[in-house]
């Protein structure tokens, strides 16, 4: 009977954990969904790095031109972000869970300039209601190659839903290269 009731606690145990789970992921994709709308890039004095120093971003910076923006489509089932839109380096990034109706995982494809289409998983301890960071799936081959990628995305709101800190790290030869730091406000 010890041995019974044992089992029953432990599938208990492991069903409970699971719902949790799913509930967490499906928090943290609608945790994304407050990015939605259309941001500019912050003053040139509030920007880090390189990323906003040359290329495209530079000719937005100081403008009311979006710069990254974010929209629910697919009935709520994904998110898709477009960075530097309708300049040469502009990129897309699709945020999703696994299966919307039973969401345990969120995952997202990112669509460099680069060339490639890095897999990411939600990194949930580094995550939380206001920092949304998505890793590269280890378990894809682009995650695991030499060529260059980006193998993570850190999206960091503000308390007011005003202010995006957005880093993609890039990864070359499976190592750390850079960060490419972006500092945006949301569209008035």
């Amino acid at each position: 009977m010890k041995i019974v009731r044992f089992i029953a606690i432990f599938i208990l145990t492991l069903a409970l954990s699971s719902v949790r789970a799913g509930t967490g992921a499906l928090n943290n994709y609608k945790t994304l969904t407050l990015l939605g709308g259309d941001w500019i890039l912050s003053p040139v004095d509030a920007q880090e790095g390189g990323a906003t120093k040359k290329g495209p971003a530079i000719k937005l910076l100081g403008t009311d031109e979006t710069a990254i923006s974010f929209r629910v489509i697919g009935k709520g089932s994904t998110m898709q972000e477009n960075l530097l839109p309708g300049t040469g380096k502009e990129m897309a990034t699709m945020y999703h869970c696994n299966d919307f109706k039973d969401c345990s995982q969120v995952r997202a494809t990112h669509y460099c300039a680069k060339q490639n289409q890095p897999e990411l998983v939600l990194d949930v301890d580094s995550t939380n209601d206001s920092v949304i960071v998505m890793a590269c799936d280890m378990n894809t081959p682009l995650c695991n190659a030499a060529e260059g990628h980006v193998h993570r995305i850190k999206h960091e709101l503000s308390e007011d839903n005003t202010h995006l800190k957005t880093t993609y790290t890039i990864y070359s030869n499976g190592k750390y290269e850079k960060d490419s730091i972006y500092h945006f406000d949301r569209k008035q």
